[in-house]
């Protein structure tokens, strides 16, 4: 996702966050509550904002963990003994 450009604004609402992650407001509060996405409580009354350019890292963030996890898993399949056999190593 790119930096939110001048025509873009720089705080989004949990319900546009939430509409983005296809994921409910209530898990966009607790995501900034986390410090995973960047917020502040804006206006009175107060309502939670969420900076754009925090929803950019996340996203950043969220696919490099799913990359890496896809990657654990390959070496975990690739540590199996149908892989390497089952006979017994030889210490001469």
């Amino acid at each position: 996702m790119p930096e939110a450009s001048p025509t873009e604004p720089r705080f989004l609402a949990p319900a546009q966050v939430a509409e983005l992650l296809s994921i409910e407001v209530d898990e966009v509060i607790a995501l900034v509550h986390e410090g995973r996405l960047r917020g502040a409580q804006v206006g009175s009354p107060p309502r939670w904002r969420v900076e754009h350019s925090s929803l950019a890292e996340y996203l950043d963030a969220q696919t490099e963990e799913a990359r890496r996890m896809a990657l654990w898993r390959q070496s975990n399949e690739a540590s199996f003994p149908e892989v390497w056999g089952t006979t017994p190593l030889r210490h001469d």
